[in-house]
């Protein structure tokens, strides 16, 4: 039997040895970029994907966020808020997106996980919330629990508010961690800009009014973890704070407060702004109050048809182009000679498309009886 032999020309062989050896960095490479590590609020080293495709958003608002980025189509699940029918929402980033809707359960709402529900669904990155007045101690424990019963990272962070300089710190660091996990960084970025710069617009319009001569007001009907009445208010309510309005109930801190009703009649503001949250109480909330207690209706905003709607502060957390819309709104009432160029419909608008998308003003105002950014009847 006659064998073949078969001769390789060095020069073939040397070319293959080569390309073999440039195909190592390659691969190595490829592996070395499939992974990246995010630092989170809490100083938790997370490796996640690079470019993850599908995440969920656990605890109050977490959604919101990823709204905000333009990344809400990596959603992969959603909370139990997500599917209840709501009779008035004033969820901007829910109602613009209503395929939430039809995403998988992961768990009940405000941070209410099913880590069995949450395999099913197999994401490859969780975002969450940490619950408010919570020691980062617990935080940290938690996040690291989840992650260890799904064996999918977790990335934690506040929520952050408006109110303080503080917060708001948190609040941009939320959407910096959010952003670098999904690949948004820039914007991230852009954002943030945009809500310091509308935020130094509103102070640089009143900076110069003396003391004297600024107005005092009080807020209320605020929700906060549901609908309340018109002893509800924020006593750091940021549109106050932005435009040189003297809360009257600004001494009680910067967290959410109830106050007396012989509070507000002691301090007689010169002007009630109303959240339209409150109307999702019984008989109308705090408007009803005002229009049916004696002492309310003796208030001298109320005499001089000084009542105001404000879209609501609150719902599933801090809406955040509510409160920068209301600001202006707030801001032309009290002092329409230094937001005399200010349409406020039309700034809302402009506003809840830069953080959305689109505006949901419409929607909003049409489910709570077109009370937002009008003056009410009392």
């Amino acid at each position: 039997m006659t064998r073949l032999s078969i001769t390789v020309p060095w020069k073939i062989f040397t070319l293959i040895a080569l390309l073999g050896l440039l195909a190592v960095p390659a691969v190595m490479a490829a592996a070395s970029t499939a992974d990246k590590t995010v630092t989170d609020s809490y100083g938790r080293t997370v490796t996640v994907p690079s470019e993850p495709k599908e995440v969920i958003c656990s605890g109050s608002g977490c959604l919101r966020y990823l709204t905000y980025l333009g990344a809400q189509n990596l959603a992969a699940g959603v909370d139990s808020i997500e599917k209840e029918p709501q009779k008035m929402d004033a969820r901007g980033y829910a109602l613009l997106n209503p395929q939430f809707k039809d995403l998988p359960l992961f768990g009940e709402y405000r941070g209410k996980d099913d880590p069995e529900k949450i395999i099913a669904i197999n994401p490859q990155l969780i975002f969450k919330i940490s619950s408010s007045g919570q020691a980062d101690a617990a935080t940290k424990d938690e996040a690291d629990k989840l992650s260890s019963k799904t064996s999918i990272p977790v990335i934690m962070m506040p929520y952050g508010s408006l109110r303080t300089a503080e917060e708001q710190e948190q609040m941009f660091s939320t959407l910096r961690i959010m952003g670098e996990a999904t690949g948004k960084q820039d914007r991230a970025e852009e954002l943030i800009s945009y809500i310091k710069d509308t935020i130094a617009d509103l102070q640089s319009r009143t900076k110069d009014i003396p003391e004297s001569d600024q107005k005092t007001a009080y807020v209320g009907g605020v929700s906060y973890a549901g609908a309340h009445g018109i002893i509800s208010t924020e006593p750091a309510y940021p549109p106050f704070l932005w435009d040189n309005i003297k809360n009257v109930a600004g001494k009680m801190g910067t967290q959410h407060a109830d106050v007396a009703k012989e509070a507000i009649v002691d301090w007689d503001p010169d002007y009630l702004f109303m959240d339209i949250g409150t109307i999702q109480t019984d008989n109308e909330g705090g408007i009803g109050e005002l229009k049916n207690d004696p002492a309310l209706a003796s208030l001298k905003a109320v005499k001089n048809g000084n009542v105001y709607g404000v879209l609501p502060y609150n719902f599933y957390s801090t809406n955040y182009e509510n409160v920068l819309a209301d600001a202006y709104y707030i801001g032309k009432i009290v002092y329409p000679d230094k937001f005399a160029d200010i349409d406020p419909q039309a700034k809302a608008d402009e506003i809840m498309t830069k953080f959305l998308g689109s505006s949901p003003l419409k929607d909003i105002n049409s489910q709570y009886k077109n009370l937002g950014l009008t003056k009410l009847t009392i």
